[in-house]
């Protein structure tokens, strides 16, 4: 295939209908939630992160609407839009297993943020952190598993989806650079990589905590334990293989996430090969 410039028109034209063109229409109200026998229905209702995801996806969608409302592109703004739609979607997905296996979660809309695109760069690079390693834990689960298999095939799109949101966030953002005025590109600069940094460090954060945490009800912290012998290189294997198969079935000229997977290549590499150390 001929190169593709970054921030062409080109360009434009194909992540937007590469992410518009790979659309999976389906309504929640369609869903035909399966019977789960008690052992698979304990096992769903036990996992305490639906708050937390279902709080996350009303949040993304509030934020990529955001973006969509000030694109003044209309094909940005189109495939921007769906993804709002996508985002807001999966909320109400979550929000309907919930209701149906009787799993509490809290009424918080998500709020919209003042500034648009940078609510959009906060909320990018956060699904590149938590896609990847996502992939790979949802990969695990549904192996071992930890998640009911009646719900595998549903949730294997909205994994999917995440795949095509941080193809489109990692070929947006360069493209967005590249297209304001020349005065406003430090700044454009200097807040992406603040928000890439700020979600690294959220990142860190969380992962400092867990390992401190002695027991406790964190999903992140119970669920290595129920998978039993997955070590952490282990995992970190799955999670590049995960990653390279979602995004591998997209057109090759379109730029991938790569600060995530090379992290995590790179601690493999450095790490003893004959490390065993357990994911609990």
């Amino acid at each position: 295939m001929p190169d593709l410039q970054v921030g062409s028109e080109e360009h434009k034209l194909l992540f937007c209908r590469e992410f518009t063109r790979t659309f999976h229409p389906y309504e929640v109200r369609d869903v035909q939630w399966p019977q789960l026998d008690e052992a698979n229905h304990e096992r769903l209702r036990a996992l305490p992160f639906w708050g937390e995801a279902v709080c996350s996806e009303r949040t993304a969608g509030a934020r990529v609407r955001a973006m969509a409302d000030v694109e003044r592109d209309p094909l940005l703004r189109e495939a921007i839009a769906m993804q709002a739609y996508e985002e807001s979607r999966h909320a109400l997905l979550l929000e309907s297993l919930t209701s149906h296996y009787g799993i509490k979660v809290p009424d918080a809309p998500g709020e919209k943020p003042r500034d648009a695109e940078w609510g959009f760069l906060r909320m990018g690079y956060g699904e590149c952190f938590d896609s990847f390693f996502a992939f790979g834990l949802f990969h695990v689960a549904a192996e071992s598993g930890v998640f009911p298999a009646p719900l595998v095939g549903i949730f294997d799109g909205v994994m999917q989806e995440e795949a095509r949101h941080i193809l489109f966030f990692a070929n947006w953002v360069p493209y967005r650079r590249l297209k304001i005025p020349g005065v406003r590109q430090p700044w454009f600069h200097l807040r992406r990589g603040l928000g890439m940094s700020l979600q690294a460090i959220s990142r860190l954060r969380t992962a400092l905590q867990l390992r401190d945490a002695e027991g406790g009800e964190n999903f992140t912290m119970q669920v290595p334990e129920s998978i039993g012998e997955v070590t952490l290189r282990r995992l970190g294997q799955i999670c590049v293989g995960e990653n390279e198969r979602r995004l591998s079935g997209y057109d090759p000229r379109l730029l991938r996430p790569r600060f995530v997977p090379r992290l995590v290549s790179l601690a493999l590499r450095l790490a003893p090969s004959g490390s065993h150390a357990r994911t609990d």
